[in-house]
């Protein structure tokens, strides 16, 4: 009896993971709807919480004891993580535009981007200050001026609203060398507030030392100098641009409606006032009968409502109104650990207070470090499966044979869109076939590859299928020439499987136009699970080649990338990876190695292979022959960031055994090795890097033209003439630490 799978109905896209979106995605992973299948968009795959900021200013907090992992909340919740930026939104045809992968299509939408300073009111801010948002690019200049020699340097701050008074005395806190200055446009401290929270603010910004000028409207900024309405001026070396709130402007750009400062009108449902299948939260919306200011707390509050909705929208059930609460309780830090609290005019300032804020802070992030077990999922769509949902007389089962193919409507439209984006990298129409004529002027090279999901992300999936295909033509000499394609999408309706062939072949599509690859044909089903795989061709540059088994004795062996990607993802699997290290594995894979195989034939490297699924220890294997020995020094072998300590922990992936097994005595370890470098040297690598064996002379000028150490590449051993007895493989190690 064939197995019945259910399929994807509808799309509902998260963009943005503000504090709303991470709460709703962990009520909705909980609670999972049969058919819907949820994404997120985000530029990172970590999300700071706004309430913890200043405590990572000033010190009091790691950067991921304040940031949730976005990656790995998604793995957790079966949502597709989808690393990008939007930049601009249809609604008309339920359409996003992204900065790298271009449009991805949805049937229900939620925006929870927050808000920006507002820079480009004031002439040459946007130039020459850091804006306190987005928190990775204030973070990274903060981490800059903490190395430095700051005495007497001057850092300005321009604000003076409670989120700039947090931020200016937890700067002044960390860095008493330097010299802080805060400007504000109003007359009096903390607008809004209370007198008992603005004398406990004053009072904390005379002990740290940081001097407070009120009635300072900026209004221009030059080269290291603040320029104020009334003609004054102050000299700064960095100034930090903490000023009211703005919003992205493609939300007004796309027509939905919007407050007059361009953020998105919702109502009570949060359904824009509009479009009732987008909806907004936190920073960015504005419920327009109930207009607030922009504050985190009334994100959370709205987290729960927007997950209830989204779920009952999807269902065509009754919605929820959300009323936010007039007031509410406000915590300010005050950059050493105490705290003023306020509500309805009465403050108290002292250390217990900040210890009262740091417990709601950190049970807010516990709901994201501690992750429950889901309610069961369908893996194979990627779709929410409820147990309720069970129930009833399943649909037809799917056909298999060609009954599988996707759609004939489907694949012309996919192809008709994408040959006006691609015209150099897909065939026309009536030369888009099954099978292609191809010509070609010396030596042919054929490769394929296929890969299961890495990530569940049709686009990445298309790029990195694309780069691990083609990495066979870099490894053996031959410039890439044409590909077909064999797909396998997850069982899906017409709609859904359009968007993720799209998805898919935009993607190879553009790793193929920087390789000068022409697609020119293939086959594309509906399966249990994403598959995507690519016959390629490659035409020989030179009539002279890289052999593979060329290598001489004397010879330098360089890796052009770093290794890791196994274990990495394994872990990633099991919810123990950081979601940085995976975001930075998977942009690695898109580069490919079309740059080191040009290293390697300027060089003239003398054999070359590229490290996939058998491990560094497998390909260098096949590269040897029978008369070498590879002298390799553990200590030298670079790694992605994440994997050491993985491997220490005993993660690995479920090819590891096997590549070890496959090597049983033809590796033999000397000196102090730790158990995890042992097992980087048979670790399953995607899309991996080449390894390449160069005359000693040229080893220098090759691993400067790869990028050094700093990129990844590395001079891993030697080769020498082997002796009787002796093992192809000598692994020596000095006991790194992971």
């Amino acid at each position: 009896m064939m197995r019945h799978y259910p399929r994807i109905e509808r799309d509902l896209v998260f963009v943005g993971g503000g504090h709303a979106h991470a709460l709703a995605l962990r009520a909705l992973a909980m609670k999972p709807q049969r058919g819907l299948r949820i994404s997120l968009i985000s530029p990172a795959a970590f999300t700071p919480y706004s309430g913890m900021l200043p405590g990572l200013l000033a010190g009091h907090y790691s950067l991921e004891e304040t940031h949730i992992d976005l990656a790995r909340l998604c793995q957790w919740a079966g949502v597709r993580f989808l690393h990008d930026t939007v930049i601009g939104l249809d609604p008309d045809r339920r359409v996003l535009v992204c900065e790298d992968r271009g449009e991805v299509g949805y049937d229900i939408l939620s925006l929870d981007i927050g808000s920006q300073p507002e820079l480009d009111s004031v002439p040459g801010a946007r130039e020459h200050a850091v804006p306190v948002k987005p928190v990775a690019g204030l973070w990274q200049r903060w981490s800059q001026l903490s190395e430095e020699e700051l005495d007497g340097q001057r850092i300005a701050v321009v604000g003076g609203g409670a989120g700039s008074v947090e931020v200016v005395l937890a700067m002044a806190h960390r860095l008493q060398r330097a010299h802080f200055c805060l400007y504000s446009g109003a007359s009096e401290l903390l607008p809004g507030y209370g007198g008992g929270a603005r004398r406990a603010a004053q009072r904390a910004l005379e002990a740290h030392g940081v001097e407070l000028h009120t009635g300072h409207r900026a209004a221009r900024v030059s080269e290291g100098e603040l320029h104020f309405e009334g003609g004054s001026s102050a000299v700064f070396d960095t100034l930090i641009w903490c000023t009211g709130a703005a919003a992205a402007p493609w939300i007004a750009a796309s027509g939905l409606p919007v407050d007059e400062r361009g953020f998105m009108q919702v109502d009570d449902t949060l359904q824009s006032t509009a479009r009732p299948e987008i909806f907004g939260a936190g920073d960015i919306a504005t419920q327009h009968r109930h207009p607030r200011p922009k504050a985190g707390v009334y994100a959370v509050r709205q987290g729960p409502v927007l997950a209830h909705n989204l779920r009952a929208f999807a269902r065509g059930e009754a919605l929820r109104e959300h009323r936010p609460q007039r007031r509410f309780l406000s915590l300010l830090s005050l950059g050493d650990r105490r705290a003023v609290a306020e509500r309805h005019g009465l403050s108290v300032s002292a250390a217990w207070v900040w210890r009262w804020k740091d417990r709601i802070d950190r049970e807010f992030m516990d709901r994201f470090r501690t992750l429950p077990a889901p309610a069961m999922k369908d893996s194979s769509s990627g779709a929410g499966l409820a147990e309720s949902d069970l129930d009833g007389a399943p649909d037809q089962a799917p056909c298999g044979g060609c009954g599988a193919k996707v759609s004939a409507d489907t694949l012309q439209q996919v192809l008709a869109e994408l040959r006006s984006a691609f015209p150099q990298q897909l065939a026309a129409a009536e030369a888009l076939d099954d099978a292609a004529s191809l010509s070609f002027r010396g030596t042919v090279l054929q490769s394929v590859d296929a890969l299961r999901a890495l990530v569940d992300d049709p686009w990445l999936m298309g790029a990195i299928a694309a780069q691990h295909a083609l990495s066979d033509l870099y490894a053996s000499g031959a410039r890439p020439h044409s590909a077909q394609a064999m797909i396998t999408l997850p069982f899906a309706a017409p709609a859904i499987e359009y968007r993720d062939l799209r998805a898919v072949l935009s993607g190879a599509l553009t790793v193929f136009a920087d390789a000068g690859c022409r697609l020119v044909g293939g086959h594309s089903m509906q399966g249990p699970e994403l598959q995507v795989g690519f016959a390629v061709n490659g035409e020989s540059i030179d009539t002279a080649p890289i052999a593979r088994h060329g290598a001489e004795a004397g010879d330098v062996l360089l890796l052009s990338a770093p290794l890791g990607s196994g274990v990495l993802f394994a872990a990633h699997m099991q919810l123990a990876a950081d979601g940085r290290d995976v975001e930075m594995a998977l942009e690695r894979m898109r580069r490919g190695n079309a740059g080191a195989a040009d290293v390697a034939r300027r060089c003239r490297a003398r054999a070359l292979t590229d490290i996939t699924g058998f491990g560094l220890a497998g390909h260098l294997r096949g590269l040897l022959g029978d008369g070498l020995v590879a002298e390799i020094d553990l200590d030298a072998l670079p790694a992605l960031a994440g994997t050491m300590p993985l491997l220490a922990q005993g993660f690995r992936s479920s090819l590891h055994d096997s590549n070890q097994r496959a090597l049983n005595g033809q590796v033999q370890l000397r000196g102090v090795v730790e158990r995890a470098l042992e097992a980087l040297l048979y670790d399953p690598q995607t899309c991996g890097g080449l390894l390449m064996s160069v005359r000693a002379g040229q080893a220098d000028e090759a691993l400067a033209l790869l990028g050094g150490e700093g990129a990844g590449a590395a001079r891993i051993g030697r080769l020498r003439e082997r002796a009787e007895g002796e093992a192809p493989i000598i692994a020596a190690g000095n006991a790194r630490s992971p």
